[in-house]
């Protein structure tokens, strides 16, 4: 198969990578990609964005199936243009798309077929946003209703922070969007990584992720600074009650509007007293979840993506080894804030490259044969082994190793699950 990956972080380079190992997999392709991604594949330089661009590429290039990485292309219709070609396509049309594109639609799923959320308002002027919050009180969690790369939701512990998002928002911090405000939710957050191919789900792994970029789970959001599985939050009890009363109803609710989901539907969860509530849906694997399930599913990603894709999960199984992985990310200075980029990353040419350690590129590239940082998040060092602990010391023996000075990490990624 000539396959095209869409995207160029961390993410992508962990698919190349597990895709590469599956023989099926011949020519690879990775639009537009990034420095640690040119290892695996043939970095391409479209817009991944153009309808046309992709469609071009992908007819001219002889490619076989095309998967889409991040939220953007899903938003704007490009796997729609792809299928309308006869191209074979991973990745949820628009319409399904909006289980991200809109936090409010995904609240009025929830509420059409009773799966558990918290209770939410949405408001499209910034006066009733704040009498809403100044009625509710805090804690309560204020969120851009559109796509925000994952920095759209403020966790308010008082009012006047509240305030202080929602005026943020209305302010175009994050484009020309509502406001969804929400309950806050007590309990500690999973995700649950389910394929669907529209009528079969099946669920692929679970995943912590650290959202906080301090120490400890403070500081502001970020993108994601980490991450470990499996999560032992997300027990097998729990798993089937999130699969009953959540993914499969909004699967049926989503099919019943005539806008079927095919994809990976990636389930951020609150659990809580032994049951999962739904904080969000995202259409598309987390990063840098991605990087820890890419590490633990290898070759056989690919066969049960492809399968996905070609409607025939029925009857597909993982096969799940009993290891662990956990994956560091590091970021420039200064992120998730303002942050510079073009420092010079050394130290990676000696590093082991294996199933048990793996440095995936999210923000690099190349420049007269050195590594320049060219992002916030820019690598993530991933370690996997028989135990959670074992996973953990590799990860970090890779940070250790790496001459960044400015670059920086957190030393606490696993925290919960390593008990410290």
């Amino acid at each position: 198969m000539n396959i095209l990956i869409l995207g160029s972080g961390g993410r992508e380079h962990a698919l190349a990578w597990a895709f590469r190992q599956n023989p099926k997999c011949d020519r690879l392709f990775v639009a537009p990609g990034n420095a640690g991604i040119a290892a695996v594949a043939e970095c391409v330089a479209i817009d991944i964005l153009s309808r046309a661009a992709v469609l071009e590429f992908a007819q001219e290039n002889a490619v076989d199936f095309v998967v889409i990485g991040p939220e953007a292309p899903l938003a704007a219709g490009v796997s729609d243009a792809l299928r309308d070609a006869g191209f074979l396509v991973f990745g949820p049309s628009q319409a399904a798309a909006q289980l991200e594109a809109s936090k409010g639609f995904t609240k009025e799923i929830c509420d059409a077929c009773g799966a558990p959320t918290a209770a939410w308002a949405r408001f499209d002027d910034a006066v009733a946003a704040r009498a809403h919050v100044e009625a509710q009180g805090a804690p309560i969690v204020v969120k851009a209703d559109g796509l925000a790369a994952g920095k759209g939701v403020t966790v308010a512990e008082t009012v006047p922070q509240a305030l202080a998002a929602i005026d943020a928002i209305f302010d175009g911090e994050f484009g020309e969007t509502s406001v969804v405000i929400e309950e806050f939710m007590q309990g500690e957050e999973a995700s649950f990584f389910v394929l669907c191919d529209g009528e079969t789900c099946l669920p692929i792994g679970t995943a912590q992720d650290h959202k906080r970029v301090g120490e400890g789970d403070t500081g502001p959001n970020t993108g994601g600074m980490g991450a470990y599985s499996p999560a032992p939050v997300l027990t097998d009890a729990i798993q089937r009650q999130v699969m009953d009363q959540i993914v499969t109803p909004t699967m049926a609710e989503m099919a019943a509007r005539g806008t079927p989901f095919q994809g990976v539907l990636f389930v951020g969860l609150m659990i809580d007293q032994g049951r999962g509530r739904l904080v969000e849906y995202n259409v598309r694997f987390g990063d840098p979840e991605c990087q820890v399930l890419m590490m633990r599913l290898g070759a056989q990603a690919l066969d049960l993506i492809h399968a996905c894709a070609e409607g025939r999960l029925d009857g597909m199984q993982v096969n799940w080894a009993d290891d662990h992985a956990l994956t560091v990310v590091m970021a420039a200075d200064g992120y998730p804030s303002a942050y510079e980029k073009g420092s010079i990353i050394k130290g990676l040419s000696d590093l082991p490259e294996d199933g048990f350690n793996m440095v995936f590129h999210a923000g690099t590239t190349q420049r007269d044969g050195v590594l320049i940082a060219s992002g916030g998040r820019v690598l993530a060092c991933t370690g996997r082994g028989d135990t959670l602990i074992q996973a953990h010391a590799r990860a970090y023996a890779l940070v250790d190793r790496i001459d960044w000075p400015e670059g920086f990490c957190r030393g606490d990624i696993g925290w919960r699950a390593l008990g410290s």
